[in-house]
């Protein structure tokens, strides 16, 4: 009986030992992962549409590959009319996002979105976004390089 005993003891020692470095331990992240709190993001303005903030999450829009980044709309804002090259997902993070499709800004057309919503936008698709109810924070996830096209040049920020 020892003996077993003692064989169940050696060879669980030897299995945890091999399987040791493949198991994480509860609050270590892998090497690769990123972890982010609110607090930790830095906000910049947004260099594409002047008077947004942008926190850039995972990689660059502007480089080929994916991208994650969060856009904050102040009170009050419009954007007119635009599409984008690459396929989006939005998720809300924040706020009330309103968000409608055509060629031109139409107030009746948006669908608000609240906190929690997401949805997803197929590249080219021409669309306008709004903030009448205080600001929101959203997350786009795509592939880039993206830009934003606006539908009337004459909307398209000056920078």
């Amino acid at each position: 009986m020892n003996a077993a005993i003692s064989a169940r003891s050696t060879l669980w020692l030897c299995a945890s030992t091999l399987l040791a470095p493949l198991i994480t331990t509860a609050g270590e992240a892998p090497a690769d992962a990123i972890m982010l709190r609110p607090d930790q993001l830095e906000w910049i303005d947004n260099p594409r549409v002047p008077g947004l903030g942008l926190a850039r999450i995972l990689g660059d829009e502007k480089e080929s590959g994916p991208y994650t980044y969060r856009v904050r709309f102040p009170a009050g804002r419009v954007v007119q009319a635009h599409t984008h090259p690459d396929d989006r997902t939005y998720t809300v993070i924040s706020g009330t996002w309103y968000v409608g499709w055509g060629d031109r800004y139409d107030p009746a057309k948006l669908s608000a979105l609240p906190a929690g919503s997401l949805y997803t936008e197929p590249a080219t698709v021409p669309h306008f976004v709004a903030t009448p109810d205080g600001e929101a924070i959203v997350q786009v996830t795509g592939t880039g390089p993206t830009r934003a096209d606006f539908v009337d040049p004459a909307h398209a920020p000056k920078q």
